[in-house]
């Protein structure tokens, strides 16, 4: 592809991009899908078959996420809740401890946050760390009215942590010797600009500092690496899975001190909201997560099947208890049989850590593939970046507004991703990790 074609491309990218932002709503998923479709072969081929430098590249993707700057999300309503967290802080009002619902007049443009959450957003307390309630409190300083400014002010926080991903992102690729071109294969992709961007999830945030711990951890700075994978934590917990992956890399002794800091520096990061009923709020909100909640799912829905066949009603309770050991088992398993003090083999270690988390799991929303799509950046596994795409089968669920997920869709995207899987498995020949396959895709 020439310079000229590929530049082309970037246009017709950045009229769609323009037109899913702004034209798009998630109950037509013919549209969602179509305009998908477009961007997801539009960025296929400037990764594989353009000659324009990773650097122009590079440039296009951040022009391209500017494009949604005045855009109202409209894939996700989370948002919603996030203003009405940092509002009530700025006005001195602990999130941890009210419901929406229950003090809808209590910050400016109340009734409207409370009415785009909705009532099963705004009926629990909030599940969301410190270090992302600080994030949430940043647009409210700015302006504490209206909505677009909020949206405006979480876009650029967002934009920026992806430019400090994508920096420590390449720096991890030099030190791995990869080239730095793989970097596009999150940085461009329209999944990540329509997640983390367009949608307004933090996860983008949660990968920069991701990014630069792991960065830290390879130069050995460990105190530096675990702070930084502290503030990772308090952004989002999912982090904390991976700590056990660094036992074979940092000694036993190490990593107890690695993760007794990570904790030191969540509790201090908690001590502003400090409550009697905090511990309390902030558990049955992930508790209800864990044994309410059901969404894109693979081998659960198997199982719930299965209970209905047996028990004759939803097992979601009694799976919810016992996945999470399932997932810490899994976890000391891997990191007692792997070599993880090779780094390229901790990488994929923790790619597998977070896909049978994924698997297993009752919930999966489309933006939480940001992470194993990320950590395959340093892998020679490419399935992520199928699953980036096949992900937004899981919008059918919202065709109407009464929410009904199809399950075959369903089916066919944890299918496709699942056969790439299973191929890129059969090809690994090589019993070193160390050698990564240069296709692009």
């Amino acid at each position: 592809m020439t310079n000229k074609h590929a530049l082309l491309v970037i246009l017709l990218s950045a009229i769609a991009y323009y037109l899913f932002a702004y034209t798009t709503a998630r109950t037509d998923f013919n549209k969602v899908f179509t305009y998908y479709s477009i961007l997801f072969i539009a960025f296929v081929l400037l990764y594989k078959y353009s000659k324009l430098s990773t650097k122009w590249l590079i440039v296009s993707g951040i022009l391209l996420r500017l494009i949604f700057l005045f855009a109202i999300p409209n894939l996700s309503d989370d948002f919603y809740r996030f203003i009405w967290d940092g509002r009530a802080i700025a006005n001195g009002i602990n999130p941890y401890l009210i419901l929406p619902q229950n003090n809808p007049n209590l910050i400016s443009n109340g009734i409207e946050l409370y009415k785009g959450m909705g009532s099963m957003n705004g009926s629990h307390f909030t599940c969301y760390p410190p270090l992302n309630q600080f994030a949430f409190t940043i647009p409210a300083i700015i302006s504490e009215n209206g909505i677009l400014i909020s949206t405006i002010m979480m876009r650029l926080t967002l934009i920026i942590s992806d430019i400090i991903a994508l920096y420590f992102g390449l720096k991890i690729l030099e030190h791995l010797n990869i080239e730095k071109r793989k970097i596009l294969l999150y940085f461009i992709n329209p999944f990540i600009i329509i997640e983390l961007t367009g949608n307004l999830h933090y996860e983008g945030m949660m990968i920069a500092f991701l990014s630069a711990s792991i960065y830290y951890l390879l130069k050995n700075k460990n105190h530096l690496s675990a702070i930084l994978w502290a503030f990772a934590v308090s952004i989002k917990l999912i982090p904390l899975l991976f700590i056990p992956l660094f036992y074979k890399k940092l000694g036993l002794k190490k990593l107890l001190i690695y993760g007794t800091l990570v904790l030191i520096v969540n509790a201090i990061l908690f001590l502003p909201f400090i409550d009697k009923e905090l511990i309390q709020n902030f558990s049955s909100s992930i508790e209800l997560y864990f044994q309410n909640f059901e969404f894109n799912a693979s081998i659960y829905y198997i199982v719930r099947e299965i209970g209905f066949w047996i028990k004759g009603y939803n097992i979601i309770g009694i799976v919810g208890k016992i996945t999470p050991f399932i997932i810490i088992s899994i976890a000391a398993l891997i990191s007692l049989i792997r070599k993880n003090n090779k780094i390229d083999i901790l990488f994929t270690s923790m790619l597998f850590l977070i896909v049978c988390y994924y698997i297993l799991a009752s919930v999966v929303h489309p933006w939480y593939i940001a992470i194993p799509l990320f950590l395959s950046v340093f892998t020679k596994y490419k399935f992520p970046v199928i699953w980036s795409f096949t992900i937004i089968f899981s919008y059918s669920a919202y065709v109407n507004h009464n929410y009904k997920e199809n399950l075959w869709l369903v089916f066919l995207e944890y299918l496709i991703v699942i056969i790439f899987f299973i191929i890129e498995i059969i090809q690994t020949t090589s019993p070193s990790e160390t050698k990564h396959n240069k296709l692009p895709l």
